[in-house]
């Protein structure tokens, strides 16, 4: 595309951001360079809302009032609206548990927002653990006297995210006195869907990931255990690993963390099989690719398999589980059909969708672990497990039946319904578990605090930005929340609609026909995934990255036929997103339709392998 053809971009949000004059162009086409690639700032859509306009979180300053009050306590949030009992669950008559997993695997493809690499205030040197003062990088979550989440402190540790370099705090380290510049978080990931959970978002965590020795461009897998003669992740090269272990198992049966392209591998045991899965599909698909063409290169082979699976990661996202998400009518209206690669899209990750809309998942979160048999039915020896049993313990896929039992009890039973009076359990309000942290912690709190801590604008500045009435009354809220009970609570904490914290405004909404998220998070995500989508010159539906013969077969596959490859599952539904009940509802591998590779021209040595190389090279 020639520089002086384009006199204007318009961002994902419409925006026209003029080209005129040498300096613009130049700068764009050094911008345009690093749009989606790891370690760059997240974008914004709407100027951050600092207490300080630069850095300050809102909620830092007691004396600070927001329309007349003080906001409130993140953690009375959660235990006035937010907390349920672990048996306050709805199930969701339409979508099985998969579909939660799915949604945590994506946003581990294109989100991460790396946190405070210091463990100590700055000013006073004190350990965020052991101080409730709010000093840089701690921001602790205040918890009252009667609070059950007791830690023996007036708070919870927080460490707020890593500022971009020459933003925010870090402004005047760069000698830039005079302009003042807003502090920005960095995703640490590609944005694209790009399967970078499988590959990585650096050359340097590739390189780890891959079986450099096998002339087939495989993958790295476990050297010491396999479930059934397939493969596990390989293991972290930090051993001892961190990971919970076995409490019955000698000192030398230890299961360390995993490895994969996600750092994040190992937080359950759902999303290690999840990214298990991808590990095999890779490897499957390049040991088929090499039978095929016994004369193409490692390098060859490894490119064009890991080229298939980043397609597969985005045909699944857009056309099997975002439709779901925010229904037909919201995905005809902010996606809609694919008209090709545009060069004026960013596709860089926003921070309202990676630290509020996309954390709606959350609350569809189950708090029992189930295990299934090879006829979908309880395992006596294989019981249900409460949710916090399984934070960061890989061991349990490995000593306790591996992939297919887990496999099957996400595909049969039903994902939480997110209802606005059981929004998370307790699992997650009261004993989350994270490696970083010695006690337990509550994942609605760290939210709405992380929201705070990136200066998110708050709910009704999103609402104004998709096109949404403002709500200015609890009346107002009372016709797009049903629960009045809910919008009474909100209220007695918030006083103010404009108050109200983004991730709690979109999380309580009313769902949009046919959807799992109310008007706001759908225009977040739709948005979001449209820009994903068409800011991608890899995208696998854009001219010249697949032939029309294998796009023909890439719209064949789908995650079912993903288990049925690279599991023992011989029986699975149509659509792994779709609930059914087994055995009427599901259909035998052998029926479970996918691509062919030898149909599709598979076989040239030109399919695009510069594609495929070029893939690493935005990284």
């Amino acid at each position: 595309m020639p520089e002086k053809a384009l006199k204007s971009i318009s961002d994902p949000i419409g925006n026209v951001i003029s080209l005129s004059g040498d300096h613009s162009m130049s700068k764009y086409f050094k911008d345009i360079k690093r749009w989606g690639a790891s370690n760059t700032a997240l974008a914004r859509w709407l100027p951050p809302a600092y207490e300080d306009g630069l850095s300050q979180p809102r909620g830092w300053d007691p004396k600070v009032r927001y329309n007349g009050v003080q906001l409130p306590l993140v953690r009375e949030v959660t235990r006035k609206i937010i907390h349920a009992s672990n048996e306050a669950v709805t199930e969701d008559n339409l979508y099985s548990d998969i579909i939660m997993v799915w949604g945590q695997y994506i946003d581990h493809d294109i989100a991460f927002t790396p946190q405070s690499t210091s463990r100590t205030a700055f000013l006073t040197g004190m350990e965020c653990q052991m101080t409730c003062e709010k000093q840089n990088p701690c921001f602790p979550i205040k918890v009252t006297a009667n609070d059950t989440l007791s830690t023996g402190m007036d708070c919870l540790p927080f460490y707020r995210s890593s500022p971009a370099c020459s933003t925010g705090d870090h402004n005047i380290l760069f000698g830039n006195l005079s302009a003042p510049n807003p502090r920005q978080q960095i995703n640490g990931l590609t944005s694209f869907l790009d399967a970078s959970t499988v590959y990585g978002s650096t050359p340097a965590v590739e390189n780890k990931l891959r079986n450099l020795t096998s002339e087939e461009g495989l993958l790295r897998i476990n050297s010491k255990y396999y479930d059934n003669s397939r493969e596990y992740l390989p293991y972290t090269d930090r051993v001892p690993s961190p990971c919970a272990q076995d409490s019955n198992a000698s000192g030398d049966e230890r299961v360390e963390c995993f490895m994969a392209g996600d750092s994040r591998s190992s937080e359950v045991t759902s999303l290690a099989a999840m990214h298990t899965l991808w590990l095999r599909e890779h490897n499957r698909l390049a040991r088929a690719l090499k039978a095929i063409n016994r004369h193409w290169s490692a390098e060859m082979v490894y490119q064009e398999a890991r080229k298939i699976v980043g397609a597969l990661h985005q045909i699944i996202t857009l056309r099997d589980y975002i439709p779901k998400i925010i229904g037909p009518d919201a995905f005809n209206q902010y996606i809609g059909l694919y008209t090709g690669y545009d060069p004026t899209v960013n596709p860089t990750v926003s921070n309202i969708f990676s630290t509020a809309a996309f954390r709606f998942g959350h609350a569809t979160i189950q708090p029992i672990v189930r295990r299934l048999n090879a006829q979908y039915l309880d395992d006596p020896e294989l019981p249900n497990l409460h949710l916090h049993e399984v934070f960061f313990s890989p061991w349990r896929l490995i000593k306790e039946g591996g992939l297919d039992p887990l496999l099957r009890g996400l595909l049969a039973h039903s994902a939480k319904l997110q209802v606005q009076n059981q929004l998370m359990n307790e699992e997650l309000t009261e004993k989350l578990f994270v490696l970083s942290n010695n006690g337990s912690l509550d994942l609605a709190s760290l939210n709405l605090q992380r929201g705070r801590d990136h200066g998110l604008p708050g709910y009704n500045d999103w609402r104004e930005f998709c096109g949404l009435p403002k709500l200015e009354t609890q009346s107002d809220l009372n016709t797009i929340i049903t629960n009045q009970k809910v919008t009474e609570k909100i209220m007695e904490l918030y006083h103010n609609p404009s108050n109200i914290d983004v991730w709690l405004g979109g999380l309580v909404e009313d769902f949009l026909p046919g959807a799992r998220t109310g008007p706001l998070f759908a225009c977040i995500i739709g948005k979001q995934m449209k820009a994903l989508r068409d800011g991608d010159r890899f995208w696998w539906e854009n001219d010249n990255v697949f032939t029309e013969a294998q796009k023909h077969e890439l719209k064949k596959h789908s995650l079912s036929r993903v288990i049925c490859d690279n599991t023992g599952i011989s029986e699975v539904p149509a659509d792994a997103f779709q609930l059914g009940r087994f055995p009427q509802d599901f259909k035998h591998c052998g029926y479970i339709e996918g691509m062919n590779l030898e149909a599709c021209s598979w076989t040239d040595k030109n399919t695009l392998t510069k594609i495929s190389v070029e893939l690493t090279v935005r990284r």
